[in-house]
């Protein structure tokens, strides 16, 4: 019979808005480590903002097969409606990614109107996406792995 190997999850994280990023990190390393991951198991990949997310997972996917990626990333809105632009794409970008790769993928990206709302869906009052994310990709690989 052969030895099953250990669980992986690889976090792609965006360094843009890094005051709420790093936060959506440790968040979603917390849950992990809950869930019976070492720091070993975990490794995060910074990329420079959301938009490179989707290519940062398929590439991790790719090197490091893990069992799980998380997205990590914070969009808020400026002057311009880029950010609703940009957030759509990511969100598109990670889905073809784990359907195409049969790996879960889970969305842990805040799209905020502003800093302060982004904040508190970092920890503060509206909940943590960072850990919402990763307690996601721990339900779908134990889902996964019955299929």
């Amino acid at each position: 019979m052969a030895r099953k190997r250990s669980r992986r999850v690889v976090l792609v994280a965006s360094r843009f808005n890094q005051a709420v990023t790093s936060e959506l990190e440790a968040g979603a390393r917390r849950v992990l480590e809950r869930a019976g991951l070492s720091s070993k198991q975990i490794s995060t990949v910074w990329v420079p903002g959301a938009f490179e997310l989707p290519v940062a997972a398929a590439a991790a996917i790719a090197s490091k097969r893990p069992d799980a990626v998380v997205a990590l990333g914070c969009l808020i809105k400026g002057q311009t409606p880029q950010y609703a632009a940009i957030g759509h794409a990511v969100a598109e970008g990670l889905t073809q990614v784990a359907v195409t790769t049969r790996v879960p993928v889970t969305f842990g990206v805040i799209v905020a109107d502003t800093f302060a709302q982004a904040r508190n869906r970092a920890g503060g009052r509206s909940g943590h996406r960072g850990e919402e994310a990763a307690q996601a990709a721990v339900e779908m690989m134990a889902q996964v792995a019955t299929l």
